[in-house]
């Protein structure tokens, strides 16, 4: 077996007989003795006109290639009196925390304040069409977590953190399609996520673990050597030999409740800005070089971008990208306005999004630090919310602006057609937005329309708030243990500790730390 990478055109990229020329050419044989071929890798190379595609193929020379191996998971029986080990999340650093566990003996309890993910999906129409959050089921609690109704985007760049591979493998047993084995930048979609996290559910309870939803966590539990496990809001306590706290990001309560506790936080950096929308076709041309009225290629995908650089000390970045997507209400208290966004596998949306956020360092929350303390990041995040939630004039309305009128510092007449159901409201968000956002945003917006021709321009929509890019805060733990330095059995976990930013590092993390566990 050989492997090797070719390049051919886009009309030629789903050509089985043109991947054997062009890999016999690659390997100089004749293409007769290029008996089996197997694709392994998928990516676009859209740098220049014409686009062209990058494969990777096993080939077998002279003889068929040995049979694939499906992916599979399974755990061995788990003996009686296995360890305890309480989970305090559903998302996924809990999930695969909880799968890990069972693979090394132990015994899952998985505590989730949300419902699961067939019910939780009727808590976004009140939401969507009323503009009411259910607090504890909406677009970032429940069975999967935040990432469950957003999108689910795998790319990452965590590949020196865990074996990124046997995440994709997990997934695929579990529903996703194979495809993302092979894709550069893999994708699950909202619309198939679900049904994937309910079959790792499934693999949970079949296998002696435990799954618990609308099981709210409230306080901790201590025993004489640390966690003993946790109490929840309606007063059960739920013992365990550890606890894994993989709470999202969002789960602001969990971190005033540590810090009614005593456990030690710290301060990191985050990120803020808006939703920039553009129509997709015009996305498409861009990055596909697309000519006059010439339409984006069947075998292609909704195109995306990936724009960062540093202003005056701080990022300015995309995040998220959802190409093909929409913008999506990601409140989860009924007095704000959060915004993010999520695609669909077909990724057909007229409209493609992004995160256009700005790094906020600890010192830059710093006037929030005499009545908040350790959460004045967070507080930094809700007074933004609760500014957008009056920006917007009711429900989840989102205050909105064109980009051109963000530039020069005017509220719009009007806004365009948008993907974001509730809809917005012109607001003057160059005022609202913290000064230094806006200076740096404005920046990052200019030198990106360098980038994208038009990115800036007449096209262009800005909607507000995008604040849960990532947690102001990390709960400490140990290099080596990843245990908390100062409560024993306290194990953090995940985007919410501040050790992750997506599904697969989530994933990953949640993988080390059920290992961590073990010892």
């Amino acid at each position: 077996m050989r492997t090797v990478d070719i390049t051919l055109p886009l009309a030629a990229s789903e050509d089985p007989e043109a991947w054997r020329r062009a890999a016999a050419r690659r390997l100089k044989v004749p293409p007769r003795r290029i008996a089996d071929m197997r694709l392994v890798k998928h990516s676009i190379d859209a740098r220049r006109r014409p686009v062209k595609v990058q494969l990777r193929l096993e080939v077998g020379l002279d003889e068929p290639l040995p049979e694939a191996v499906a992916a599979t998971w399974q755990a061995p029986p788990l003996a009686a009196g296995a360890r305890r080990v309480v989970i305090v999340g559903c998302g996924p650093a809990g999930m695969f925390a909880a799968l890990r566990c069972l693979e090394l003996g132990m015994k899952p309890i998985v505590l989730e304040r949300g419902k699961d993910a067939s019910a939780r999906r009727f808590d976004l129409a009140p939401i969507l069409r009323q503009g009411r959050v259910i607090e504890d089921s909406n677009y970032c609690f429940g069975e999967g977590g935040a990432g469950t109704f957003s999108d689910g985007k795998l790319y990452t760049r965590a590949t020196k953190r865990g074996p990124v591979r046997s995440i994709y493998e997990t997934l695929v047993t579990h529903g996703a399609p194979e495809r993302i084995l092979v894709d550069a930048h893999p994708h699950i979609g909202s619309n198939l996520l679900p049904k994937v996290v309910m079959a790792m559910r499934r693999s949970i309870l079949e296998s002696g673990g435990e799954v618990h939803f609308g099981a709210k966590m409230a306080g901790l539990l201590r025993g004489g050597a640390g966690m003993a496990g946790v109490v929840l809001a309606d007063g059960r306590e739920i013992e365990g030999e550890a606890v894994i706290l993989a709470t999202g990001h969002s789960a602001r309560d969990i971190y005033g409740l540590l810090a009614a506790e005593g456990v030690r936080m710290e301060a990191k950096p985050f990120a803020v800005g808006v939703r920039i929308e553009h129509p997709q076709p015009f996305i498409d041309a861009c990055q596909y070089h697309l000519r006059g009225d010439e339409r984006r290629p069947d075998l292609l995908p909704a195109a995306r971008y990936s724009l960062a650089t540093k202003i005056d000390g701080r990022g300015v970045h995309s995040f998220c990208m959802c190409p093909g997507g929409f913008i999506v209400p990601a409140a989860t208290e009924n007095d704000e306005v959060v915004v993010n966004g999520m695609s669909l596998a077909r990724r057909d949306s007229p409209f493609a999004n992004s995160g256009l956020v700005v790094t906020v360092e600890p010192e830059d929350v710093a006037a929030f630090e005499k009545e908040h303390g350790i959460l004045a990041g967070i507080a930094y995040q809700k007074e933004l919310e609760r500014a957008a939630k009056q920006a917007g004039g009711g429900g989840q309305v989102a205050p909105g602006q064109r980009v051109k009128d963000f530039l020069s510092g005017r509220i719009s007449k009007d806004l365009p057609e948008m993907s974001y159901f509730p809809g917005g409201n012109p607001a003057p968000l160059h005022e609202i937005l913290p000064e230094g956002i806006v200076r740096r945003m404005r920046s990052g917006l200019k030198l990106f329309d360098r980038r994208i021709r038009g990115y800036a321009g007449e096209h262009g929509l800005l909607l507000g708030f995008e604040t849960r890019t990532s947690s102001p805060l990390r709960i400490p733990r140990g290099d080596g243990s990843l245990e908390h330095p100062e409560v024993a059995g306290l194990f953090p976990c995940g985007e919410g500790a501040g050790y992750a930013g997506g599904i697969v590092s989530a994933a990953l993390d949640g993988m080390r730390v059920a290992e961590a566990v073990a010892g």
